[in-house]
């Protein structure tokens, strides 16, 4: 594909190279009645592809967010939690190659000036405009560079979903893009989302960038309820690195063209279903973003059970899915499950040893404090030479359980971090 930028013309959209042994392909998505995608080059890097993105979205569309809980978001997350409280959008706008994170007055007045140019384009209030940057941190957004790019796309054609989900990657290696469909009231209703992440992913809310489009006529506060139920087992539940971005934003807009009767609150006819829809999509979206973890080569789901609390299982899933020993363990198809007793212990969670039990794949290697009787490593070191990796840990001590979803720790993480900047 090639697009026109105005003063050249950009054949394709380059990732990182290269892909993922991970990756999954690019699902069919549908259009969404009230959205249009437009793409552009800004030129915020010296890459020949493009890195802006322009959405606008029908009028009346409501909108939801969660953002990163970093005490030191960039400008545009601080923009993005104000206009959240008027519940309503018109233009979505995405930036890839420039975070604008620490970029004290300059950073804020290119977001300013793109705000209010993207306003004036839809004939909408400021409020109703919403803007994500991703990359470097500490690197004002040039503004002379992000407006020339917005008015390119402003009269740019239609673009794909596809074409959006690359435009919006910086490390990434294949786009990534969701799809998902509810029955509200007898009216068929399309979710579909694209994301971008490989790298800082340790979200204290979400994940890098992601952005949700949903037919269906929600009210901002459903859609809301929706958001903050979804995250916590999707966004919330993945790690790639241990790290929390300044940016991470996940935005999801409802046009309400589908036609079925408004969902405003989950004791509606078809709220439940859509509700199921929405989660599912969040779960596919943050599942994709671990699948191009910066180096992986490993999928890996940790299960932990039998511990005091949720909120416990959780904490110990987490430190056993961010320990570089349990990384790289995984990553040279090791079976040492001692590294995941070590991760348990280290969690600060209660824990009783004499009742751990340890599971690889579909067996038993640890159990009553010990090592199973007659435990063979090759099943478990058969499951480890595969793609998708399974990890069960039962505490013993209670009801709590919690799944989290990292990826193995390589080389390539380094070599894509150490010359991240170059």
């Amino acid at each position: 594909m090639s697009i026109d930028s105005g003063n050249e013309v950009i054949i394709g959209f380059p990732m990182s190279s290269p892909v993922s042994p991970l990756a999954l392909p690019f699902p069919a998505m549908p259009t969404i009645d009230g959205v249009e995608c437009r793409i552009a080059r800004a030129g915020y890097k010296d890459w020949g592809r493009c890195d802006l993105t322009f959405i606008t979205l029908a009028e009346g569309t409501a909108v939801a967010g969660i953002t990163t809980r970093s005490t030191c978001p960039s400008p545009e997350v601080e923009l993005c939690r104000a206009h959240l409280n008027a519940g309503r959008a018109r233009a979505l706008i995405v930036n890839a190659g420039n975070a604008n994170a620490f970029s004290g007055a300059r950073g804020r007045d290119a977001v300013a000036g793109i705000v209010g140019m993207a306003a004036a384009y839809c004939g909408c209030a400021e409020e109703e405009v919403f803007v994500s940057s991703t990359g470097v941190i500490g690197v004002p957004l040039p503004q002379d560079k992000a407006q020339a790019g917005l008015a390119v796309a402003f009269s740019a054609p239609p673009c794909s979903w596809e074409d959006a989900a690359r435009t919006i990657s910086t490390t990434d290696t294949f786009p990534k893009g969701a799809v998902a469909q509810a029955v509200v009231g007898g009216v068929t209703v399309n979710l579909v989302g694209i994301i971008k992440g490989s790298g800082m992913i340790a979200p204290d809310m979400a994940t890098m960038l992601g952005y949700i489009f949903t037919d269906a006529a929600v009210s901002p506060a459903f859609l809301q309820h929706c958001l903050n139920m979804a995250n916590p087992g999707s966004f919330g539940s993945i790690t790639v690195d241990s790290d929390t971005s300044t940016s991470d934003t996940v935005l999801a807009f409802a046009t309400g063209k589908a036609g079925n009767a408004p969902l405003t609150s989950a004791d509606d006819a078809g709220a439940d279903a859509f509700a199921a829809a929405f989660a599912d999509l969040c779960r596919q979206l943050a599942h994709l973003v671990v699948r191009d973890g910066e180096g992986a080569t490993k999928f890996i789901e940790i299960q932990v059970s039998g511990a005091i609390s949720d909120t416990s299982a959780r904490k110990i899933a987490f430190s056993i899915a961010n320990s570089p020993l349990v990384k790289t363990a995984i990553a040279g198809e090791d079976a040492n499950w001692g590294r995941v007793v070590m991760a348990v212990g280290k969690a600060g969670e209660p824990a009783d040893r004499d009742k751990l039990a340890i599971r690889f794949g579909t067996t038993l290697v640890a159990a009553n404090g010990v090592v199973v009787e007659g435990y063979d490593e090759h099943p478990v070191a058969a499951h480890l030479k595969g793609s998708d990796i399974d990890i069960g840990v039962d505490l013993g001590l209670g009801q709590g359980r919690a799944t989290v979803w990292t990826c193995d720790l390589t080389h390539g993480y380094i070599s894509i971090n150490a010359d991240y900047r170059s």
